[in-house]
């Protein structure tokens, strides 16, 4: 709430008035201030005289030949130089919001974008050590209460969102798979219909996740309903569910990472797969993108790729 105190200093031209007597105070001359500024004397008159009207007390006195400050006129030389401070440190900080090399970057991804939005992050801040960044990882239901909310500068979604108060833009591909234990019966086989993956026991994300989307409306197209195992909140509680043999499961094809250790979980050939999905930057229709927000999205389009798809997973040759 604007104090009431200070109303009297937004009524008027205030800061052009402080420019002039500030000079007038520092170089102890009206005229030697308006060459300063190059502005004509009795303009410079006019703005002190009306800044003595606002403050409501004289700024100088004419002692002889020369003019000195009032006790009211040293009070506002040296508020000028803290009002003036104020609004330079003020200028550094936009500064740093107009040119990205100084910005802050709010990343808000979702939990499967944990396999690379680390080193797309990484790759981004080496390229431009000035920048600051924060990195949240939640699942699709927080990510679009956040988006909702403006809490963050940008949002990388798992798949897109049909919501016309969005602006989305696709980043990556992200191919969608079978993931299954290599010991799995149909480990060895290939062009498996989709009808007998369907029979298999599945592990699911939560209700509302966006790979849970794609993959009902996956069965929905062939007529199928899922034989749902096991729900699980995270993409890693899958693999665990996966490894200990209770099903299979369609996650993104980077679950493994972008550089995949040895592990038992393969990618079985199933037709149809991989399901072509993408990464999509996403942010409210009519948010003004910083800066940074910008760089980060055209770095990330044109670099960051190399990062990620070579960690394209293992399947069973």
């Amino acid at each position: 709430m604007l104090q009431p105190n200070i109303r009297r200093y937004l009524r008027h031209g205030t800061l052009p008035q402080l420019r002039v007597f500030e000079a007038s105070a520092r170089l102890g001359s009206l005229t030697r201030a308006a060459e300063e500024l190059h502005i004509a004397q009795p303009t410079a008159s006019v703005q002190i005289k009306k800044l003595a009207e606002t403050v409501g007390l004289p700024l100088f006195e004419q002692v002889g030949k020369r003019v000195y400050l009032t006790d009211a006129g040293q009070r506002l030389y040296a508020g000028c130089h803290e009002i003036f401070r104020a609004l330079s440190t003020l200028e550094e900080t936009l500064n740093g919001l107009r040119v990205m090399e100084n910005g802050h970057l709010r990343l808000a991804v979702c939990s499967t974008g944990k396999y690379f939005a680390p080193r797309m992050l990484g790759a981004f801040i080496q390229r431009y050590p000035g920048v600051g960044a924060s990195l949240e990882i939640h699942n699709r239901k927080t990510l679009i209460d956040r988006l909702a909310n403006n809490e963050d500068d940008l949002y990388v979604f798992a798949s897109p969102l049909d919501r016309e108060d969005v602006v989305t833009q696709a980043l990556l591909p992200n191919p969608l798979v079978v993931f299954a234990r290599d010991d799995h019966p149909l480990a060895d086989a290939r062009q498996i219909s989709f009808e007998r993956i369907a029979a298999e026991p599945f592990l699911m994300r939560e209700p509302g996740s966006g790979t849970r989307q794609i993959a009902t409306k996956l069965f929905e197209r062939h007529g199928l309903a899922p034989k749902i195992k096991l729900e699980l909140s995270d993409d890693e509680a899958i693999k665990e569910a996966i490894l200990a043999g209770l099903g299979v499961a369609i996650m993104s094809r980077f679950t493994l990472g972008l550089e995949p250790e040895p592990s038992r979980l393969i990618c079985l050939d199933v037709e149809g797969f991989p399901l072509e999905n993408h990464w999509y930057f996403a942010y409210p229709v009519g948010k003004q993108l910083s800066a940074t927000a910008r760089a980060f999205m055209d770095f990330s389009r044109l670099e960051v790729k190399a990062l990620v798809m070579h960690g394209s997973g293992r399947r069973r040759q």
